[in-house]
């Protein structure tokens, strides 16, 4: 069996005991030539072998959902017309885990855990769903998620510059943390004017390659609309690009500062495809022009319109795809006539719904969060192809790097070192800083490059690369960066010390790391391996944080 085989089916939870087991470990380990790989590797396979009516209890509960909310009702009357069973409702554990990486991109501790899964309260999930929704992470994660889709980078290819991207990313933030109307915050960022260090804002058409208005309108499409301009006929962009026309960028005495400003007077590009004298609405309708007035106004009160089917229609699709896995349209920013969504009758349901709240996209993630679909097991009942894209279980999908480096750098009490390649001033970031609050796409580490962290280049939902790869997985398996937070980690030192016994180390460390209590075969697997006179407390210790850390369970939203 080579190396990238079993590196797969660990990676996808498959039970590799079958095919490794502790009296042929040796020559396992031989046959892969890796000089150091950790025992991790047989532990994580041994730890994934529990009887399958263990193995499911942590995970699910034991009946099927009723449909409560309208999404339920209609993601369920879909599942019924297409023949698909729904997997079962999450259990208390996996939910816990669940909202808090998809709500604030942050690990729950260990006491944050055990304090959810023995709470017997009745509305417990709504609680927790509303409590995070006021965290302070809310903002810092969803910062970062708006950041990866505008662009906010200081460096080459977008140029903001340090002191822009700062202030790009603190008005995001701030907009996200008041809880902004989704159409108001779109609103000021279309019609910005003024200097981009000191209206932030104005960098939305900073952070831009090319500042010629047939690009201007591609990005505003992709970014508010979710299609893909440059797929469309040539007139219809041309038409749209001519909203842009009169964009200025003036230069001032101070050091790579820009004003933005609607100029009347600018003359065209004369290399520049020629536009049409009148705007066109992407609708086919021509736009009747005020003189004076900054067509951008007359655009963005036609783009914000509840009665425009782009607008809404994006922006509840992008919503769902980012807390499901997936969009009702897929992918969320390519929405064609020739890709409907796999349920319109939802989608429909979503848009009405968030023109009702007035654009309060909080709305949205409560509804959603609360729903029975959200809260599906990713343990599917049918293995039918259409289940996944109607919404019959969760999907299983890796973290993203940021995250995943914020929860190692939690559990083990350490931190990471963040830099730009290009050093310019204000780059500081002191070691506490977290990853997934980080403001600028031009600050990065190693870790972050190798698990996928996106270029912020074009505010492509793709630019994200979420898919394992053997680099990945060797980093986690054995390289010295994660050595070094596991051995040396104060928060864990404790556990080293052989005062606690195996039982009491398998709940503090699964409840850390995995967020749920260990099954009582994974308490016997972990007492047996930790036992005098086998190996020292401290080894079976590390040996275990390495396992657990690598398992899918640890990697993986489920």
């Amino acid at each position: 069996m080579q190396y990238a085989d079993f590196e797969k089916r660990l990676i996808y939870g498959v039970n590799v005991v079958s095919l490794v087991r502790p009296h042929t470990y040796l020559e396992f380990h031989y046959m892969m030539k890796i000089s150091s790989v950790r025992f991790a590797v047989l532990l994580t396979a041994l730890l994934a072998t529990a009887a399958p009516a263990a193995v499911h209890r942590p995970f699910e509960s034991r009946s099927a959902p009723p449909p409560q909310s309208q999404i339920d009702k209609l993601v369920f009357a879909n599942l019924r017309k297409l023949g698909i069973e729904p997997a079962n409702i999450c259990s208390d554990a996996v939910f816990v885990r669940r909202a808090y990486l998809d709500v604030i991109g942050t690990l729950p501790t260990a006491q944050e855990a055990r304090e959810f899964i023995t709470n017997k309260t009745p509305k417990k999930r709504s609680a927790l769903i509303e409590h995070l929704l006021q965290r302070d992470e809310f903002a810092d994660y969803w910062a970062m998620k708006w950041g990866d889709l505008f662009r906010v980078k200081a460096e080459f290819p977008i140029n903001l510059w340090p002191n822009a991207a700062q202030a790009y990313h603190r008005w995001i933030r701030s907009s996200i943390k008041q809880n902004m109307p989704y159409d108001k915050f779109v609103r000021e960022m279309l019609i910005a004017t003024g200097s981009n260090f000191r209206v932030p804002q104005v960098n939305f058409y900073r952070a831009m390659q090319s500042k010629q208005p047939q690009t201007i309108a591609q990005i505003v499409a992709l970014t508010f609309m979710g299609e893909r301009a440059e797929k469309w006929p040539k007139d219809r962009l041309l038409g749209m690009a001519a909203f842009f026309a009169h964009i200025n960028y003036k230069c001032t005495a101070e050091w790579k500062e820009e004003i933005i400003c609607f100029d009347p007077d600018k003359e065209p590009d004369p290399n520049a495809p020629k536009l049409p004298a009148r705007p066109v609405f992407p609708d086919g309708a021509r736009a009747s022009l005020i003189s004076n007035k900054d067509p951008r106004q007359i655009f963005t009160d036609w783009l914000i319109n509840p009665k425009n089917k782009w607008f809404t229609r994006n922006i509840a699709n992008r919503l769902w795809s980012w807390l499901l896995g997936r969009g009702i349209i897929h992918e969320p920013d390519d929405i064609r006539p020739d890709n409907p969504p796999s349920n319109p009758k939802l989608l429909a349901y979503l848009e009405s719904e968030l023109i009702a709240a007035d654009y309060d996209l909080k709305r949205l993630y409560r509804l959603i969060l609360n729903s029975n679909t959200y809260q599906f097991s990713s343990i599917p009942k049918t293995d039918k192809p259409h289940a996944e894209a109607n919404f019959a279980f969760y999907p299983l999908r890796r973290i993203e790097g940021e995250v995943l480096i914020d929860a190692l750098n939690q559990i083990t009490g350490s931190t990471d070192k963040y830099s730009s390649q290009i050093p310019e001033p204000f780059t500081f970031i002191p070691e506490d800083h977290r990853s997934i609050a980080l403001a600028d796409g031009s600050i990065t580490s190693p870790f972050l490059e190798m698990f996928g962290r996106p270029s912020r280049d074009t505010g492509l939902e793709s630019e994200r690369n979420n898919n394992p790869t053997p680099a990945q997985s060797l980093h986690m398996l054995n390289s010295s960066h994660i050595q070094r937070k596991i051995e040396k980690s104060k928060k864990l030192r404790y556990l080293f010390q052989g005062k606690q016994k195996p039982p009491r180390i398998a709940n503090t460390l699964y409840l850390t790391i995995l967020s749920r209590y260990p099954t009582q075969d994974e308490v016997s697997t972990v007492t047996a391996y930790a036992q005098p006179g086998k190996t020292r407390i401290r080894e079976a210790v590390i040996d275990l944080i390495w396992a657990l850390i690598n398992s899918p369970e640890f990697l993986y939203r489920h």
